[in-house]
């Protein structure tokens, strides 16, 4: 009996020198962006980000909100448009992250339209962010999730802009600006299904998110985590 409780303490003082290394095991993810992120009035635990994060064992940060852009972050009277710009709120996020995914740019190509001038600073703007991540989070791996296939002006500017800039940075792009994409934004009877909204051309709901999810994971998968 003595020997089996000798064995007994030493297995759980080895068990507890063990616990610092698993809970530096656990890999941490940043996910920054506007309210597809936030995911506007529904919980984050609906998002497939979340989801995703969940199955992998990851610790999740959200960073998301509500119609926050990359570049513009001021009304026309000086005010704050839903607070800092995300090329200078990155700074807010974990910087100990082994990844960071960017799902952003619908506020900003609704801001943008056809002016030339916003969509350059759209891109001065979005290079500025990404350098900033790069060191903010040194060992991340970062990947960029474009807004839907809108049918508005500046959503094809901008997601155009974002691969560019994307390009030279090496990070991977999931680029849902396309017919192609499985989020089928300008079918309103899919909308009415999948969005929080007919009207809605931004937000998935739960069974939205679940539909895309395999998509996303598998964009992570391949290109992402383990590039």
């Amino acid at each position: 009996m003595h020997k089996y409780i000798m064995w007994k303490a030493c297995a759980l003082t080895f068990a507890m020198m063990l616990l610092p290394f698993a809970a530096d095991a656990q890999k941490v993810i940043n996910v920054i962006g506007d309210s597809y992120v936030a995911n506007h009035r529904r919980p984050k635990e609906e998002t497939w980000h979340y989801k995703m994060s969940a199955e992998k064992g990851f610790r999740y940060n959200n960073y998301g909100r509500n119609g926050s852009c990359v570049a513009f972050d001021r009304t026309h009277d000086g005010r704050y448009n839903f607070g800092p710009a995300m090329w200078v709120r990155y700074t807010a996020m974990s910087p100990d992250a082994d990844y960071v995914i960017i799902i952003a740019g619908h506020n900003d190509a609704v801001k943008i339209g056809e002016n030339a001038d916003s969509l350059r600073m759209f891109a001065d703007s979005l290079e500025v962010m990404l350098t900033g991540i790069e060191k903010h989070c040194p060992r991340a791996k970062i990947g960029y999730v474009t807004p839907w296939y809108v049918d508005k002006s500046g959503f094809d500017r901008v997601c155009k802009t974002i691969k560019k800039v994307c390009k030279r940075h090496r990070i991977p792009v999931l680029m849902n600006y396309s017919k192609d994409c499985a989020i089928k934004v300008r079918d309103e009877k899919f909308r009415a299904r999948y969005f929080q909204g007919k009207n809605d051309t931004a937000h998935l709901n739960a069974a939205g998110h679940d539909l895309f999810l395999p998509v996303a994971r598998e964009w992570f998968e391949k290109c992402v985590e383990n590039k």
